[in-house]
């Protein structure tokens, strides 16, 4: 590559054939819809495929919320999820099982199979997750065996286990026609690789047989060939010393670079629980670019409450594909609760050997769903990137890829080509948090050479604003004869009504948006990118959608074919109609193809309005709206806690005595009906529970987001009592590390508003076809 001024100038490089049947784990020839694992990529029915796959754990969710999470889920663009198996909940007591209400992994499993969604099962027996004893039942640890070894003792209580988990999944897999795909043995078991082969072996001899079989590969984890070592990458780690300003690989997930590894994530449990730190692995050259645990958003400790955005997710996300990832995995994508077992609460804690103390109840992870079903804005950032590779993931996971500005200086370009040597794109990134983020770039402009013709994007050099990735398309095909040589915008979705079809764009704001043809013509738009920029082309028409409208866009299964949504709320399909979550009782829906009408359920729906493409409902949903509700503090706080310390690293501890706490009564009036309420408080301290009557219901360290306390199961009780805070006051010299934009809160306690939020839920069935 050479480099004239702001131009770069580089060659595409044209993918080798990747290596075939060298690794033990895929499916025979022959097997309906085939997986199987190549070194760069992996295949499901003869064509390279990527998975795209969101943690939700079964056990930290009411089942009766299953349904509306995994809706949500495949809305978002998934294609699978994974799951945890915790021992201590399925086992509570030596030889009893438990598979009933929301233990039911069989029920779970066959849930996501009907929303369209395979399924990897993180069978543990130790699982971490921020569970008590790592999900280890607490009678185990009192045997004399050494467990997460051969111990023929230890594996004498593992076998029963697996025996109950395959009896559970029997029939689910995918040779056998289900949805189980994958299923990871232990967790973050980085020096004990025979043992991790002889876990696999033992779940296949109980009769559990699929064709991925994975553990996690991060801390320089010796990962036996048997298993595919799947990543990690997170933007902040709650698992940091309060001293940690921004953890040390972070910054690294930010750029381009063939580095799998992060040896930031559980090193606290490998020094403190190990005494070893681990040394990065190798660039693999026989197993494809897998991840597991992409950073979804981020948990909170009490010694450390990282805040992680949106952003944050979405653009790391993106630098991973950009950097050749062939399976997306998130960790997590739908928060929980932490369960409740024989010895109170199951959170990770100082009293059971960690080094973190993290909340009793509240496992939110700022995900993308959150705890109480909340639809977050990387659900739909990360959307946009789910559709783009369900239409182009089969050509994608088979690009070579090469990188440039891998460096940390902050001034050197950041960009990566992903190609098959004729067409690929080209990704280019300014973004990093706003802790330490980095310049926009001016005069940019690329010259991609390809094997038989030259791309230059854009026509002429273009400054780049900070805070941005992009992906831009090179010599995409628009119909077999007309080609897109690049454009500024990128691709989202391709779907196709009686007219042809339509290629769907997202511009970018601040990015000109231009448009090249294939024989070098730049064709203008007819107006700004918006829902109604639509380019018509020969044999097909772009449109081209501002990013505001790009977030709102859904393609969803409705009255039997896919079509593309555009709402203001969020929505998934069931059963093949639309279903709307609005938090506000005005909602607006267009879609495309449309249907001639819909009939609704829950809300009462206004005359359809064609405008372009779209067909335009408004809605008014049923029970749905926020209200303000007062607010009594009955007992000013006390001097807060003197500070703890704890754990085998002797961090921060979280207070156990709350009687200096405020106590803080909430007033909530009648729930109308809604489908879900929370309160949600904007408040500072430093920790807080929250109580139904006497029920410990959720809790928060304060780490400047609103807390949303779930009310919908306590209507009754509710009623009677309304909610009990009791909020411990902030004291910045206790030490607490939170992020640098909320630092400068004052000590003490302060509540500044209190909302009941009602949550509607509409249900629109498409009535004949447009």
């Amino acid at each position: 590559m050479s480099d004239q001024g702001h131009h770069r100038d580089l060659r595409a490089v044209t993918p080798a054939l990747p290596v075939r049947g060298h690794l033990p784990y895929g499916e025979p020839a022959g097997t309906p819809d085939r997986i199987t694992v190549t070194s760069r990529y992996i295949e499901r029915d003869g064509r390279p495929w990527i998975p795209i796959t969101g943690e939700i754990h079964y056990s930290r969710l009411p089942r009766e919320r299953w349904n509306e999470v995994l809706g949500h889920a495949r809305a978002g663009g998934l294609n699978s999820v994974a799951t945890y198996i915790f021992w201590s909940a399925h086992e509570p007591e030596p030889g009893r099982f438990d598979w009933t209400g929301n233990l039911d992994l069989r029920a779970f499993t066959e849930l996501a199979a009907a929303r369209g969604l395979d399924v990897v099962v993180r069978l543990g027996p130790w699982a971490h997750g921020e569970s008590r004893n790592g999900g280890f039942p607490d009678w185990l640890l009192g045997r004399d065996l050494k467990p997460r070894s051969n111990d023929p003792a230890y594996l004498a209580l593992v076998r029963p286990l697996y025996a109950q988990i395959a009896a559970q999944l029997r029939g689910l897999t995918h040779a056998e026609g289900g949805p189980v795909i994958g299923g990871q043995v232990d967790n973050e078991l980085y020096d004990q690789p025979e043992h991790l082969r002889v876990l696999r072996e033992i779940a296949e001899e109980a009769g559990l047989r699929v064709p991925i079989w994975t553990a996690t590969g991060w801390g320089g984890a010796q990962v036996p060939d048997t298993l595919l070592p799947v990543y990690g990458a997170y933007a902040e780690g709650f698992w940091e010393d309060e001293a940690t300003e921004w953890p040390a690989f972070a910054p690294l997930h930010f750029r381009y670079s063939e580095i799998r590894d992060d040896l930031s994530v559980g090193a606290d449990l490998r020094e403190a629980l190990d005494g070893i730190a681990a040394a990065a692995t190798h660039l693999d050259t026989l197993r494809p670019f897998a991840t597991c645990e992409l950073g979804g958003g981020m948990h909170v400790a009490y010694h450390r409450r990282p805040l992680v955005s949106g952003e944050d997710v979405a653009n790391l996300a993106l630098a991973k594909i950009g950097s050749g990832s062939a399976w997306q995995g998130y960790y997590m994508y739908a928060g929980g609760t932490q369960r409740t077992g024989p010895h109170g609460t199951e959170q990770e804690s100082q009293a059971t050997g960690y080094p973190n103390d993290v909340p009793a109840l509240s496992y939110d992870f700022h995900a993308p769903i959150g705890e109480h079903g909340q639809i977050r804005p990387h659900h739909h950032y990360l959307r946009r990137q789910h559709l783009w590779l369900r239409e182009e993931g089969h050509r994608l996971a088979a690009m070579a890829t090469q990188f440039g500005g891998g460096s940390a200086d902050p001034e050197e370009p950041r960009w990566a080509v992903r190609s098959d040597g004729r067409s690929g794109y080209l990704f280019l990134t300014t973004y990093q948090p706003p802790k330490r983020p980095i310049a926009g770039q001016p005069g940019v402009q690329f010259t991609i050479r390809f094997a038989d013709a030259s791309v230059t994007v854009p026509s002429a050099p273009i400054d780049v604003p900070a805070g941005h990735s992009l992906v831009w398309p090179l010599r995409y095909a628009l119909t077999p004869a007309l080609e897109l040589r690049s454009a500024t915008a990128q691709v989202i979705t391709r779907l196709a009504d009686e007219d042809g079809e339509v290629v769907v764009l997202a511009a970018t704001e601040g990015i000109p948006v231009e448009i090249v043809l294939g024989d070098g013509s730049i064709v203008g738009l007819p107006g700004p990118p918006g829902p109604d920029c639509l380019v018509q082309l020969a044999g097909v028409r772009l449109l081209v959608l501002d990013e505001a409208s790009a977030n709102r866009l859904y393609r969803l299964p409705i009255a039997g074919r896919d079509r593309l949504v555009l709402a203001d709320a969020p929505v998934h399909a069931e059963a093949g109609d639309l279903v709307v979550q609005p938090e506000t009782p005005g909602v607006t829906v267009a879609v495309w193809p449309a249907p001639d009408g819909f009939s609704a359920e829950g809300a009462d729906l206004g005359p359809p309005r064609d405008e372009g493409l779209w067909r335009t409902w408004t809605l008014r949903a049923h029970h749905a709206g926020s209200v303000p509700v007062p607010v009594e503090f009955r007992q000013a706080a006390g001097p807060a806690p003197a500070p703890a310390r704890g754990g085998p690293m002797r961090r921060l501890s979280a207070p156990t005595d709350y009687s200096g706490a405020a106590v803080v009564h909430v007033d909530v009036p009648d729930l109308e009906g809604a489908d879900r309420a929370l309160v949600r408080l904007e408040w500072t301290g430093d920790a807080g529970r929250a109580y139904v009557g006497d029920r410990f219901v959720s809790d928060q360290f304060w780490h400047g987001r609103v807390w949303d306390i779930e009310i919908t199961p306590h209507r009754d009780a509710v009623a009677e009592h309304g909610v009990r805070l009791e909020l411990l006051p902030w004291r910045r010299e206790t030490g607490v590390w939170v992020d640098p934009s909320v630092r400068d809160v004052e000590d003490g306690v302060a509540v500044s508003s209190a909302t009941l939020v009602r949550v509607g839920r509409a249900r629109l069935r498409a009535q004949g076809e447009r």
